[in-house]
């Protein structure tokens, strides 16, 4: 007898239906064709046990399990309970008219327990293109599902429940789930506030302006001066998500296991910080298996590269092309995936080995021409990507001791900070961007007008910093984010000024 179920395989952050044939006739073995990889393979002694475990005798008959489309690449133990359910049916051990309407996965335990799985958004999502009534998943994966509205989603704990449901048998409450509540819940619940930073107001006020124009910011300074604690607190003055960036992020998160159990729609921004050691493939993406990187899993957020130059030097030359193009492509001989990478990069580092170049009390011990070889382990092309650098000074005795209370909140930031951003959703309304920092050279030329006085003092600033003609866009697109935080039209000389002064590793006693 031969029984089509139907699931579904994950490849980048999107799914493509599945259909697994199963017939019973002559023979005396099994055999899973459909290039199955050897988690596929081995899915029969686990659907045996969890079966026999259920109730359920497995075919003493020859059973061929085809998996469709049979040219691509079947991974992972997911199809555990699809196969399952097809083996049970096709040897008559079940009856059910759902399964054409149905898509079913899940890894099974020997038990008959459902194992949660990877990527149950993006099946979802295609569940619902496919035109699928009904989608049946680990229990732990089913709130994460149930954002797509339009397909019942059954949450399930081990075989029995989906062979009574499927059967009719037993009634099973569907998983509901609303977005928008849960959205709004997690909006509010911030970890860290701008108000526990004491002091260094031109740093905080340098990090609302990379938060307001989505720029990548780079703070140098001396071991204690609190760099990483800015940096750690930078998404809580960042615009809440909207409901398509929560979406896409949720679904880049869920291919890559890395939700949780029963987790729904992500509604903070990813704050990811790789340590050092990290490799490059690690890093942007790519393996066996291809899997999303961390540039991708910081989507619509921030990553945060903490002692910069310790990264290895392949390591941070990768990251060059998809902080331009705000996506990457991973491509084999077999096949390319694309991952969306549209994140802010936050880096931090010490201006030499030893920590205390240009600190105002404690001397730099490092030997003549230390400091230039340790800031040229970042490259010219990676800072030019780097709109704003800004120096940390440490804090003294007074500001520390200051009250909680004086300073200033994180909501007060980012209420700013969502003002400048409306301004730039009514310029770029009819374009595919949402921030300064992703203006190209033609919209620079358009929306970055500069007058005479200001053409003069960014000419003296190109020739005595020896700037790049990267960098002059760079200095455009942060004076443009300056004028909007101050809600104005056109770019002033105080705008370009201080745009200017946030490119301290341009500047020649730098490592002199």
């Amino acid at each position: 007898m031969l029984v089509k179920t139907n699931g579904s395989a994950v490849y980048g952050i999107s799914a493509q239906l599945i259909t697994v044939e199963v017939n019973v006739g002559q023979g005396a073995k099994t055999q899973i064709i459909g290039l199955p990889d050897n988690a596929v393979k081995e899915s029969q002694p686990r659907v045996n046990a969890a079966m026999k475990n259920c109730g359920f005798t497995y075919p003493r008959k020859g059973v061929i399990i085809n998996m469709a489309p049979a040219n691509i690449r079947k991974e992972g133990s997911a199809y555990d309970l699809t196969i399952a359910i097809g083996v049970m049916a096709a040897g008559a051990l079940i009856t059910s008219d759902l399964l054409d309407e149905t898509i079913i996965m899940g890894e099974l335990s020997l038990d008959g327990s459902i194992l949660p799985i990877k990527g149950a958004l993006p099946i979802a999502i295609q569940a619902q293109k496919d035109g699928f009534k009904r989608l049946i998943v680990p229990l732990e994966n089913a709130r994460e599902a149930a954002i797509v509205k339009d397909v019942e989603v059954y949450g399930m704990k081990n075989l029995n429940d989906v062979v009574a449901l499927l059967e009719g048998t037993q009634k099973f409450d569907r998983t509901i789930v609303n977005p928008r509540d849960d959205f709004a819940d997690g909006i509010q619940n911030l970890t860290y506030d701008f108000s526990d930073v004491k002091g260094q107001e031109n740093i905080k006020r340098a990090m609302e302006i990379a938060a307001a124009g989505g720029h990548n910011i780079i703070l140098i300074g001396p071991p204690g001066a609190g760099k990483t604690m800015l940096a750690k607190r930078l998404n809580t003055i960042l615009p809440p998500m909207n409901l398509h960036e929560a979406l896409e992020t949720t679904k880049i998160h869920s291919v890559a296991g890395r939700l949780g159990n029963n987790a729904s729609l992500m509604a903070q921004r990813p704050f990811r910080s790789p340590h050092h050691t990290i490799s490059d493939v690690a890093l942007v993406g790519g393996g066996n298996h291809p899997q999303p990187g961390e540039i991708s899993l910081a989507h619509n957020g921030v990553l945060f590269l903490d002692e910069l130059p310790e990264f290895k030097r392949t390591v941070l030359e990768v990251l060059r092309q998809p902080l331009e193009e705000r996506r990457v492509t991973i491509s084999r001989a077999k096949f390319s995936v694309d991952y969306p990478c549209s994140m802010m990069l936050v880096a931090s580092m010490n201006p030499c080995p030893c920590g205390y170049f240009n600190h105002p009390e404690k001397e730099c011990v490092c030997a003549p021409g230390v400091v230039q070889k340790y800031l040229s382990k970042i490259s010219g092309p990676l800072l030019d990507r780097i709109d704003i650098h800004i120096e940390v000074t440490p804090v003294n005795f007074d500001e520390l001791n200051e009250n909680r209370e004086q300073q200033e909140q994180s909501i007060q930031i980012r209420d700013r900070v969502v003002k400048a951003r409306e301004i730039q959703n009514n310029r770029y309304e009819k374009l595919p961007l949402y921030s300064n920092a992703q203006m190209e050279s033609n919209l620079i030329r358009k929306y970055c007008e500069i007058d005479n006085q200001g053409s003069l003092l960014l000419k003296n600033a190109m020739a005595k910093l020896n700037l790049s003609a990267r960098a002059y866009d760079r200095i455009l697109k942060v004076s443009r984010t300056i004028a909007d935080l101050d809600e104005s039209e056109h770019i002033s000389v105080v705008h370009l000024a201080e745009a200017i002064h946030y490119r301290s590793l341009d500047r020649e006693h730098w490592g002199g």
